[in-house]
C-alpha cells in the first residue's frame, strides 16, 4: 500500500539528487515530497544534500483510488485510459488542488510526487483531455515555472523506461 524505494530506486533519488542540486538556488528552495514513503524516500537525498528539511504536503498525494487496494490495480488501467471530463468530482479536486498549490508558489520548489499527479499538473497547463498526456520515468525531471500564479511548461521529464507499476 505504501512501498519504500528498491535498491534501484535509491540510485535514481540520488542520481536526480545530483542534477537537481545544480539547478537550482539552494538558499530559495523549499523541498517537498507527497505523504507517501517512495516520494519521501526520494526526496531524502535532496534535502540531505541541501541541508534542507523535507515539508510534506498532502497536495502532492498519489490519486485517491475510490476502490479497495486489491481492486486498485483494475480501476488505475481504467482512470489511465480515460478523459478528465469523465472524471468524478473528488479526483478533479485532487487535480486542481495541486495545480493551485503550485500556482501560489513564491520561491523555487523541488516537488517530489508521483506519475499520475504530474500527469494532471501537465494537463493543467497545457489543456489536454486525457488523464495520461505523456509517461515520466522514474525520477524524471519535469520543469515548470510559474509566474503571477500562471503556470508555464519549461521542460517534460524523460519519459518512461521502466514498468508503470
Amino acid at each position: 500500500a505504501d512501498p519504500g524505494l528498491s535498491q534501484r530506486g535509491r540510485q535514481q533519488a540520488a542520481m536526480v539528487a545530483s542534477q537537481l542540486a545544480g539547478m537550482l538556488q539552494p538558499d530559495a528552495l523549499s523541498v517537498i515530497s507527497s505523504p507517501m514513503r517512495r516520494a519521501r524516500e526520494t526526496a531524502a537525498p535532496l534535502a540531505q544534500t541541501l541541508d534542507h528539511e523535507v515539508a510534506i504536503d498532502p497536495a502532492f498525494s498519489e490519486v485517491p483510488g475510490p476502490v479497495a487496494l486489491s481492486d486498485r490495480r483494475a480501476w488505475l488501467s481504467d482512470f489511465m485510459a480515460a478523459e478528465w471530463d469523465t472524471q468524478p468530482d473528488a479526483l478533479r479536486s485532487w487535480r486542481d488542488t495541486a495545480i493551485a498549490r503550485l500556482a501560489a508558489v513564491q520561491s523555487d520548489i523541488a516537488v517530489f510526487t508521483h506519475f499520475l499527479l504530474i500527469n494532471a499538473v501537465v494537463r493543467g497547463i497545457t489543456g489536454r483531455s486525457q488523464t495520461v498526456c505523456f509517461t515520466p520515468d522514474n525520477a524524471s525531471i519535469t520543469e515548470i515555472d510559474c509566474l503571477n500564479g500562471q503556470l508555464r511548461l519549461v521542460r517534460l521529464g524523460q519519459e518512461l523506461a521502466t514498468h508503470i507499476n
